[in-house]
């Protein structure tokens, strides 16, 4: 469903992703992880069109979408959900829901779309007339995935959702995430905590300096010590 080839992104002299490739399938969860500046969030920014300097080719559903405006990517089903939630604070539960799914071109489902929300997350039922300023950090996450799903994502990109969250709030975003997988998206996840992101995910790629260093199922690499390593600077 989505596949990136050879991608590099450049800031000015600075090489934040150096040629790397990986692929999400339909109902896969593939997880990139790392330390902070290891080119995670530069890879998602890269996919949705959000940086300028960037080489290589990023396909969904087998198209080439290097010059397609980012805007337009959610109405293809390709929706990137980034780091530091970005609701719309002055909108309510409900608006902001509204608007994500008219930014997609699914306002015709989404009726639907927010009964599925609300099954899945009560609390923005409870707090659907409430201005998204006044949420908790928690809450705000739960708009944040909240919002993906009405927009109906084939490919979902995910950077760090659990950011600053308490257990029990990451115990529900996951469970959500899980969900929107088990009806038939992928998910492309950046999650700095590896040991969540490599319980969910199906394969992982570990970054490091802008590079892929290590990929594999992430079963696997759930008990390679490399990647404890990577996380302590040695490789």
């Amino acid at each position: 469903m989505l596949e990136v080839k050879n991608l590099s992104v450049n800031y000015g002299p600075i090489k934040a992703v150096q040629n790397i490739s990986f692929s999400v399938a339909a109902g896969e969860i593939v997880a990139l992880i790392g330390s902070n500046g290891a080119g995670k969030t530069s890879t998602l920014r890269a996919i949705s069109g959000a940086v300028s300097s960037r080489e290589g080719e990023v396909f969904f559903d087998g198209k080439c979408i290097n010059h397609i405006n980012t805007e337009k990517l959610p109405a293809l089903g390709l929706v990137h959900a980034p780091e530091g939630r970005g609701i719309f604070p002055n909108l309510t539960v409900e608006e902001n829901l509204e608007v994500a799914a008219a930014g997609a071109g699914k306002l015709s489902s989404l009726a639907q779309s927010m009964k599925e929300v609300y099954a899945l997350l009560p609390l923005l039922e409870e707090r659907k007339k409430q201005m998204g300023w006044s949420l908790s950090g928690g809450q705000q996450q739960m708009l944040v995935i909240g919002r993906a799903i009405v927009a109906k994502p084939r490919i979902l990109m995910l950077d760090e959702p659990s950011l600053g969250l308490a257990p029990m709030v990451v115990n529900t975003i996951f469970k959500t995430i899980l969900e929107v997988r088990n009806n038939g998206a992928g998910i492309l996840l950046i999650e700095q905590n590896a040991n969540i992101a490599l319980s969910v995910a199906d394969q992982a790629y570990v970054m490091a300096r802008g590079e892929v260093i290590l990929h594999g199922p992430a079963e696997q690499l759930a008990s390679d010590k490399r990647v404890v390593d990577v996380y302590l600077g040695t490789i």
